[in-house]
């Protein structure tokens, strides 16, 4: 099947091929006539710009990478549709790779990147400690940005949602509801995300004189069945908390479904929360009270730092990365039980309220 050639673009237009190539890319003076002139023939012969020769021209593919942990996650999918929608407007494709919550096939799919010749790369890292080092190898040859998760020891950016400010605004509203007992339950503490919203739990708990006992620390995975498991051995210890905080919606989605197999009745007599604010949250039984992510925000700060870190190149922005935590909002709806939050007064349920914006 024969190619149609930017000559024969220029031919039937009557202009040159360079004049064609400016009105295609939107680089360089060209006349409204003229432009016009050239995209109209441009789609009559069907011509399509070659992306490897436009790539060998500008030095970029217009191409990014991104990396989570699990696409099957759903925070995760909605986090990666938010970049896209972002990358879209801005004219550039994304590369979507599935680390399978393997640090393994995380470093795999980095080098695959990289090969590839992304313009740069937006990862989720997988394990806090052991994803380090394909992070830094990744970002010493591609600019790099951490989003949601991060792994320390390197100079990348970093954005994502303040944990410690989102369990302050839980353990806030439970406290006015009633609660003096609470439970979390997690993931492992292999993730920055576990470990920063446990740490957080713990202070504000101790803080509000919230009781939290040893076995009311359940680290798991971010699953349904994790959740469902938790309850039982929560049960079986006894008795139960007053509240049950968990690390993501899945498991609280877990949680409040094994309360109601035990006839634990949500809220009145275990208060439920979760974290992210995926779709399915509104859902539950009883709808899910959780921690809503600007996920929206959070893509466009990523993109942004990207662009910034493409200006510089990779590894120029040594011991000056930015770590920007933004603010989450509390999603009350009916897993607890209503309230004051954070000293203000309570507002109906299914409205969302919002601590501050940190930057560093």
């Amino acid at each position: 099947m024969h190619r149609v050639t930017i000559a024969e673009v220029a031919a039937r237009a009557g202009v040159s091929t360079a004049t064609v190539s400016r009105a295609l890319s939107g680089r360089g003076p060209v006349s409204q006539d003229v432009n016009r002139r050239v995209r109209r023939v441009a789609a009559e012969l069907g011509y399509q710009v070659n992306p490897i020769a436009r790539a060998l021209r500008n030095s970029r593919t217009d191409t990014v990478g991104m990396v989570v942990p699990s696409i099957g996650n759903p925070f995760f999918t909605s986090l990666v549709q938010s970049v896209e929608h972002v990358l879209e407007r801005e004219g550039k494709d994304l590369f979507l790779c599935d680390a399978q919550s393997d640090p393994v096939i995380e470093a795999k799919r980095l080098r695959s990147l990289v090969a590839r010749n992304v313009d740069g790369i937006i990862v989720s890292p997988t394990h806090g400690t052991d994803s380090a080092a394909a992070v830094a190898d990744t970002a010493a040859h591609l600019p790099l940005v951490q989003l949601d998760r991060f792994v320390d020891g390197t100079s990348t950016d970093w954005v994502g949602v303040d944990d410690i400010a989102a369990m302050r605004l839980v353990l806030d509203h439970l406290h006015a509801g009633g609660a003096r007992s609470a439970s979390f339950v997690g993931s492992r503490e292999t993730n920055s995300s576990t470990e920063q919203r446990l740490s957080g739990f713990r202070r504000r708990a101790g803080e509000l004189g919230v009781s939290v006992r040893p076995a009311d620390v359940l680290l798991g995975e971010f699953s349904i069945d994790w959740g469902e498991a938790a309850v039982a051995r929560l049960v079986a210890a006894g008795p139960l908390p007053d509240a049950i905080v968990c690390a993501d919606d899945l498991i609280a989605l877990g949680v409040t479904r094994a309360c109601r197999a035990h006839g634990i009745a949500v809220p009145g007599r275990v208060q439920v929360t979760g974290f992210d604010n995926i779709d399915f949250a509104r859902l539950g039984e009883p709808a899910l009270t959780t921690v809503d992510q600007p996920r929206d925000r959070i893509a466009a700060e990523a993109v942004r730092l990207l662009a910034a870190a493409s200006q510089s190149g990779p590894g120029a922005s040594a011991g000056a990365a930015a770590h920007i935590a933004l603010a989450p909002k509390l999603v009350v709806r009916g897993s607890t039980l209503g309230g004051t939050l954070g000293g203000a007064v309570g507002g109906p349920r299914n409205t969302a309220r919002e601590s501050g914006y940190l930057s560093g």
